[in-house]
């Protein structure tokens, strides 16, 4: 096997081309279409009708993909244990959309397929925490498990909630939206010897922080053109104190992050600084109501500020009391636009251009729009 080594689908498993890719290459060549709905059991709304390999089915991807990392994890445990050790980046189907759980799966929750797949989902981190302790490779490895995103409504959270569950547990909104329940995701490492057991941190931290974690353990230090809005959160890992935290805050190798950057579906952008969370749009910025559009039409503030110690879900606007917090908060968000970055660095040229204000006009909503399921 060679060092570097790929396998499996193309994107997200409810976009073509239906098939697995080793490498660089698919290993059945797709000569069919085919689709499948969203959630097992439920025939309104669908994935994208495309090409597939013939015995494609989307119930085995997430299996496949398990049974591969334990095959990788057996594979280079030999040469990690004679100190080559290995990255490896386990981007699972689950629990996306097509909701389809295998059969042996099926009803295990008690509430819906959606919770039956998360249930699958999680014996697929199981199964990859025994191939490591099989291996003997548990006391030297940096195991994370995270998400991308908040749940997405595909989850049916009527269903969900009618039996007592809240996908978004206490924050607002869900996958999309500016609000936490589309952002605020779960964070779990272990780590014997370095990540103490059983402890937690109210560190803020971003995915994009991954990649200064790395270069960290590996000793490595990133050029001013390379992860420019990454942290390391090695400290938040191993519980530094307080007091070495705002001694060496604001270097990208042992800082803590300060502020955090994220944005809507529709691009509506948020700046998260401590207590403070700034929202630049009078609505969700993404699917739950209300929409942009509907907010303005409700004569709702054109941005929103909450104070998360205290309203964590997001319920009170508090922008008209704190105008101070808005100005400085976005001249800082304006900043690192400008600069191209969010941390210590030479300024850096963005991709593309950034238009941190989206107004939406004060129109209704086509109706079309608002009976639209989305697609994941």
């Amino acid at each position: 096997m060679s060092r570097s080594y790929y396998y499996g689908i193309s994107a997200s498993l409810d976009m073509v081309p239906y098939t697995f890719i080793e490498n660089d290459r698919v290993t059945v060549v797709p000569t069919v279409d085919k689709d499948w709905p969203l959630m097992l059991g439920r025939e309104k709304g669908r994935c994208r009708k495309g090409p597939a390999a013939p015995e494609f089915e989307v119930e085995h991807v997430l299996p496949t993909l398990t049974r591969k990392a334990v095959e990788i994890i057996g594979a280079r445990a030999a040469d990690a244990k004679a100190g080559k050790p290995f990255f490896l980046y386990l981007p699972l189907n689950a629990p996306h959309t097509p909701i389809a759980p295998t059969k042996e799966w099926q009803g295990k929750s008690g509430l819906n397929h959606y919770a039956d797949f998360v249930m699958q989902t999680d014996a697929t981190l199981g199964a990859v925490m025994k191939a490591l302790e099989k291996n003997g490779l548990t006391e030297n490895t940096l195991l994370i498990f995270t998400s991308d995103n908040g749940c997405s409504p595909s989850a049916d959270f009527p269903a969900l909630l009618e039996k007592g569950h809240n996908p978004s547990y206490q924050f607002r909104g869900h996958k999309a939206d500016i609000w936490d329940g589309g952002h605020h995701i779960p964070f779990i490492a272990r780590w014997p010897g370095k990540v103490e057991p059983g402890t937690s941190s109210e560190q803020l931290v971003c995915l994009t922080d991954l990649m200064a974690t790395c270069a960290a353990i590996l000793g490595v230090k990133l050029p001013d053109n390379a992860g420019e809005d990454s942290v390391s959160m090695m400290m938040a890992l191993q519980g530094t104190p307080t007091d070495l935290y705002t001694a060496m805050i604001g270097t990208r190798s042992t800082g803590w992050r300060e502020t955090a950057v994220h944005h809507s579906i529709s691009g509506k952008f948020s700046i998260r600084e401590g207590r403070w969370k700034l929202e630049l749009c009078p609505g969700s910025g993404g699917w739950s109501t209300p929409r942009d559009p509907q907010a303005v039409q409700q004569g709702l503030p054109k941005v929103q500020l909450y104070d998360m110690a205290g309203d964590v879900g997001e319920k009170v606007n508090v922008q008209e009391k704190h105008p101070d917090v808005v100005s400085r908060l976005t001249k800082l968000l304006e900043k690192y636009v400008a600069d191209g970055r969010s941390t210590p660095g030479a300024p850096q040229k963005n991709e593309v251009a950034v238009d941190i204000w989206k107004p939406d006009k004060a129109q209704p909503v086509a109706k079309k729009q608002e009976k639209r399921k989305p697609a994941n």
